[in-house]
């Protein structure tokens, strides 16, 4: 069993090291069990770690001296092996001298809080190893405090008791309550933080100290026997090092000798000296814990394997690594171009919104645009006549203004260019629009900042092809219908018969204004006859030439150019954002952490 213990150490060292430290929420550092060291300012907490420990090597002095939470392990070593000490943070250093060990935790405590008297959640790793100690891992925990001193924020005392309560309110957490003796129980700062916890006893252990300074006549019987207050499992008394025997450095294996001697020769505690002392403690609570691992290995393995899954589902959303050969950093590059297009596609057949905006072009714009074309100034009476004479020259037109008739119809029909270009403009900027929505819609192009700004440009010129071909086309369409007049119009007009005529003969009022106003009614009637033509063929060129192309073939000459590349172009193409490969790389390692976890639990568990 113990070596579920070392197991426990090793995966909690490896979560301190991916920034999993416990005290902020459930994860596998919190669901590995573990001892929290709870106490009072004063109430000898450090006196009993070292006495467990064996060795002085906690930094003392007064006001708050642990800053940060100190998880401590406990290695049990072969006998005649050499103690020494090894933090996580200095994982290649060993020390072995124990005074190097206080002046370490001393240091590393003010390189997070600074030289204040702040406090950090963030702990540090210190691994023992010893023969005279048991497997077992103590978390120690900033002394709980009433006021604060100098030099500290009028917080502290309600910020050391959330550090505190974070750690020893989780449901895998076993504490080791420390009260002083010469004290009155019930105002135990320690035993009432985790009667507020642990409200049935069932995760607390009570460690009573400094019994040898308990004023004369007085005794803890009642407190030990559980008759003062009532613990799932049994007080321990422990008798630390006097100030006088720190200040002159008793060895503290001689400390455990005169403690021993202490309750084995005391009148009060004669009868209970097998279960008291600092050895007992440590063996205790080693089985304890020992024995609530144990338990919680199914709970443990499960959320494992749920967190592997989270984890793994988390990978396959930022994408997994890419191969660095150049054949498959082309299939990815055209994997992802694929994808964007499909997006893309979706927008214009429906499947996502913004391709109905095109039709909404030739539905409302160009309609609108075509009716507010200046028709009526154009061919008004005073200019149809003005550009009937401009055009008759010297020599008056005989019998129909031909020349007048062709450029009424040509300026009229000029008119239409300015909607059609408009048209062509309003679908581009519909397609760029889509364009950049759909690339910020394809999730796997997120982690390829470099592809993603390539793509985009790659669209986008294409789509400035597209627009310049379907301008052509629609200038085209115009222009056909300047170069070449609808003749049966005219002559059905000539074949129609005038409505009230002139009595005095035809050739009566050919200067006169009714015969310019008939002249601009005809050709209006005629520029009438184009618009509805152009009102239907503008929208067929538009999407042959820009909404057609950008679904067969906004890509192609970007599919071509990535394919003569070379290695390095593309493997720069695939260059990623630095916090997400940052990410990655933490999700992998915690992706490992688990599964390593996992198969040595398993390893160890049924042994």
């Amino acid at each position: 069993m113990q070596s579920l213990i070392g197991l426990v150490n090793r995966i909690q060292r490896a979560c301190t090291v991916l920034g999993d430290h416990g005290g902020e929420g459930m994860s596998l550092w919190e669901a590995l069990p573990s001892v929290a060291v709870v106490g009072g300012q004063s109430s000898g907490k450090s006196s009993v770690l070292e006495s467990v420990v064996g060795r002085d090597f906690l930094p003392r002095g007064s006001g708050i001296v642990t800053r940060r939470p100190l998880v401590l392990q406990l290695h049990k070593t072969e006998s005649g092996q050499q103690d020494y000490a090894e933090f996580l943070h200095a994982p290649r250093k060993r020390f072995t001298d124990f005074a190097s060990v206080r002046k370490e935790i001393a240091d590393e405590t003010d390189r997070i809080t600074g030289k204040s008297k702040q406090i950090s959640n963030i702990p540090i790793h210190l691994s023992i190893y010893s023969p005279n100690v048991v497997n077992l891992t103590l978390i120690d925990l900033p002394g709980l405090t009433k006021v604060a001193v100098e030099g500290q924020p009028d917080s502290i005392v309600e910020d050391i008791e959330n550090m505190v309560r974070s750690y020893v309110e989780k449901p895998n957490s076993i504490i080791l309550a420390i009260s002083p003796a010469n004290q009155d129980i019930a105002t135990s700062d320690a035993i009432k933080l985790a009667r507020e916890v642990d409200p049935s006893g069932d995760r607390t252990f009570g460690v009573l100290t400094k019994l040898d300074l308990m004023d004369k006549g007085t005794n803890a019987v009642d407190v030990l026997e559980g008759r003062s207050y009532r613990l799932q499992h049994p007080w321990v008394g422990i008798v630390n090092r006097s100030q006088a025997d720190i200040n002159k450095n008793v060895d503290m294996m001689a400390a455990r000798r005169k403690e021993r001697e202490y309750f084995q020769t005391s009148p009060e505690y004669g009868h209970l000296a097998h279960k008291m002392g600092s050895e007992y403690l440590a063996k205790l609570l080693s089985q304890h814990l020992e024995r609530v691992i144990r338990q919680r290995i199914p709970s443990i393995i499960s959320l494992i394997n749920k967190t592997i899954d989270e984890l793994n589902a988390e990978l396959d959303r930022i994408g997994r690594p890419i191969a660095v050969d150049s054949g498959a950093q082309l299939y990815t590059i055209l994997e992802l171009c694929r994808a964007f297009d499909r997006v893309f596609k979706e927008h214009l057949d429906g499947g996502r919104p913004g391709g109905d905006r095109i039709y909404g072009v030739f539905d409302h714009q160009l309609p609108a645009a075509l009716k507010k074309l200046p028709f009526d100034r154009h061919l008004s009476t005073k200019n149809v006549q003005r550009v009937v004479s401009e055009a008759d020259g010297y020599q008056p037109h005989l019998i129909a203004p031909e020349q007048g008739y062709r450029r009424l119809i040509d300026g009229s029909i000029g008119f239409f260019k300015g909607p059609a270009e408009a048209s062509v403009d309003a679908v581009h900027h519909v397609l760029k629009e889509l364009v950049r929505k759909s690339i910020a819609e394809t999730e796997e192009l997120r982690r390829f900042p470099t592809l993603t700004s390539d793509i985009a440009a790659a669209a986008n010129e294409a789509l400035e092809r597209f627009r310049e071909d379907s301008r052509k086309t629609v200038m085209r369409l115009v222009d056909m219908e300047s170069s070449y007049l609808t003749v049966e119009f005219f002559r059905k007009l000539h074949l129609e018969p005038e409505k009230n005529p002139n009595p005095a003969g035809p050739n009566a009022d050919r200067y006169s204004d009714n015969h310019f106003r008939k002249i601009g009614t005809n050709v209006s009637s005629y520029i009438g006859m184009v618009c509805d033509t152009l009102k239907n063929s503008i929208p067929k060129a538009v999407v042959y030439c820009q909404v057609r192309e950008a679904k067969r073939s906004l890509l192609t000459h970007f599919y071509a150019q990535i394919g003569r590349r070379e290695k390095e172009r593309l493997g720069a193409m695939l260059d990623e954002d630095p916090s997400l490969m940052e990410k990655r790389a933490t999700i992998a390692k915690r992706l490992e952490l688990y599964k390593s976890a996992r198969d040595e639990i398993d390893s160890v568990a049924w042994k």
